[in-house]
């Protein structure tokens, strides 16, 4: 049963990105969710789910590896400062602003401890491109820009992991919140996925020194984008960021020897082929997974918090942006810049993946955030994901007057 299932979600998967020529104007994972909504009504689908496992241990480490190798290395050295930056310090920064609101909104209807309001603020933080940077950079001189949202999509998956973690341990222990312990484990997390991802990516390279065929090396990249997440997470830090960090390395040395260029071709060719097929099982499951736990009452409030999570983003990311003497000089100065890295600052798997490890955790009072996570969500990813093309035609044709 299993197997018919999946291979009729592959079919539809298959059946939408083949009618979907024009993705730049409706990015295939909405359409894909949106059926997923539409098949979870059906019985042959009654028995399908996703769990957190089935996001940290199938999709992320190849979804993870796959954008960080083939992100170009001269686009993270340029941009790297204002990558960092945003995935750490405006990460933190946004969860602060969003933990803060989420608080008072809810009290306009079920009222929602502090922490439990950082907690869901920490699931909404971590932003996912899906098809938005290739839509920026079809657009007219936004290349940039569809940069530095690929690249803090990398970073902050990881970083918005370590913080999830931490105000989940908290909510689940009633533990006061405190900022000496949160710094002192974000680091420690961080900097431990990181310095794995780095001794992982060195053997990596090593290994490519030696002359050996090059689906051989397929077939390492497998095993060191899964490798190096289950190695990090089996030491308790951060399996997202060691991964991630393996890729970059990987992408360092595809730029750096001329002669690799047609081993990256080898590799594309085997990873552009496996990506859309975890793509559309992704967000195919997203949609069925969501389906039951949408509520009609709780809608108001996942609307307002959506739209607090706008808000926060665009005021940090223009905070951040515009108080940097570098930065202001190399974005356009009438908010281009914060308004499509705001809006571009969609929700998507790895929120997925941290609401479902709140549901595994079974933790009292947690019912009513898991509902309004997967609201928010879904709001971002259909609407953001629909608005991304018309807003950065707008704002190119209005800088352009």
């Amino acid at each position: 049963m299993i197997a018919q299932q999946i291979i009729t979600l592959l079919l539809i998967g298959y059946l939408i990105y083949l009618i979907d020529s024009k993705r730049n104007y409706f990015p295939v994972p909405v359409i894909l969710v949106l059926i997923g909504i539409g098949l979870s009504y059906i019985a042959f689908f009654d028995s399908v789910f996703i769990s957190k496992d089935m996001i940290f241990e199938v999709f992320l480490p190849a979804l993870l590896f796959t954008s960080a190798y083939q992100f170009k290395y001269k686009d993270l050295k340029d941009n790297i400062g204002i990558i960092t930056i945003l995935s750490t310090v405006g990460l933190v920064l946004t969860a602060i602003l969003m933990g803060y609101g989420t608080f008072w909104i809810s009290e306009l209807f079920t009222p929602l401890s502090l922490t439990a309001s950082f907690l869901l603020a920490s699931i909404l933080i971590p932003t996912d491109p899906v098809s938005v940077s290739a839509i920026l950079k079809r657009s007219k001189g936004e290349k940039r820009i569809a940069d530095v949202v690929e690249g803090e999509s990398m970073v902050n998956d990881g970083t918005s992991v370590v913080i999830f973690t931490i105000f989940l341990s908290m909510f689940a222990t009633g533990e006061q919140f405190s900022t000496l312990s949160f710094l002192t484990e974000f680091l420690i997390v961080s900097a431990g996925g990181i310095g794995i991802g780095f001794i992982v990516g060195l053997l990596l390279k090593k290994l490519m020194i030696v002359s050996f065929k090059k689906h051989e090396l397929v077939m390492l990249t497998i095993v060191i984008a899964y490798g190096a997440f289950y190695l990090a997470d089996a030491l308790e830090v951060s399996g997202v960021l060691a991964t991630v960090t393996a890729g970059m390395m990987l992408s360092h040395e595809l730029g750096m020897k001329e002669d690799y260029e047609s081993v990256q071709r080898h590799l594309n060719g085997f990873w552009d082929i496996v990506i859309p097929i975890l793509l559309a099982l992704l967000f195919l499951l997203i949609g069925i997974e969501a389906t039951s736990y949408l509520s009609v009452s709780l809608w108001t409030f996942a609307v307002l918090l959506f739209l607090l999570s706008l808000l926060t983003r665009f005021i940090v990311v223009g905070g951040l942006v515009y108080t940097v003497p570098v930065w202001r000089r190399e974005f356009k100065d009438d908010l281009t810049a914060t308004s499509l890295l705001t809006w571009s600052g969609i929700k998507g798997t790895m929120s997925i993946a941290l609401v479902l490890w709140l549901e595994a955790e079974n933790i009292n009072g947690s019912s009513e955030m898991i509902s309004l996570a997967f609201a928010v969500i879904l709001l971002s990813l259909i609407l953001q994901s629909i608005g991304v093309y018309p807003l950065t035609t707008y704002l190119t044709n209005k800088h352009d007057e």
